[in-house]
């Protein structure tokens, strides 16, 4: 996802960035939240990760502005300062989740996983993972110099399904995983690339 973070605190900035970056989201850091609305209009945010207290504009207020802007952009609220009040007020602004400072890391990765569920975002895995074995396998394969034809003859499995396999549609047995390591001279391992 394309995630802006919005605290005035710059460590906890530092460290959502660094968590979302290795969860393998795109993400920006604003600490002056009257710079937030500009940024929010001029990008494509899946999510805002946006703090409660804040100076000079409060994360209540820019979140009736990011509202007025976009119903549907996803928000999470994170303070320090949890009360009745401004739960409800978020719950009444349509928030997918309001988390109390400190939190835990799968308290946020919880959060994170069903925002990107509900709005059809979620990259599953195992879809990342047949992409990143079909691109190593057909980097081998060309590498080795050898076409999809005699890559079958190799291998004894069909053109269509190492086709497949390839552009990362189809999920490859272990025995077919076995058959293309042992044509291409490779330890199943290295099939998987840096995955």
């Amino acid at each position: 996802m394309n995630i802006l973070v919005i605290d005035d605190e710059r460590d906890i900035c530092d460290f959502l960035s660094d968590f979302l970056k290795q969860e393998g989201h795109e993400v920006n850091t604003i600490c002056d939240p009257a710079e937030a609305m500009d940024d929010i209009r001029n990008s494509g945010y899946h999510l805002v990760v946006l703090d409660l207290m804040m100076p000079k504009i409060s994360g209540l207020d820019l979140l009736e502005q990011i509202r007025d802007f976009d119903e549907d952009l996803a928000v999470i609220i994170l303070t320090g300062y949890p009360s009745v009040e401004s739960a409800a007020d978020s719950i009444a602004h349509g928030v997918s989740a309001y988390i109390k400072k400190p939190f835990s890391i799968e308290e946020l990765r919880t959060a994170l996983y069903r925002v990107a569920q509900k709005k059809g975002l979620l990259l599953e895995r195992e879809t990342e993972l047949h992409k990143v074995l079909g691109e190593t396998i057909r980097t081998m394969r060309k590498s080795k110099g050898l076409t999809l034809k005699q890559f079958a003859r190799r291998t004894q499995l069909s053109i269509s399904l190492l086709s497949q396999i390839e552009r990362g549609e189809s999920s490859p047995s272990i025995s077919s995983l076995y058959k293309m390591a042992t044509a291409l001279s490779v330890k199943i391992k290295d099939l998987f690339g840096n995955f």
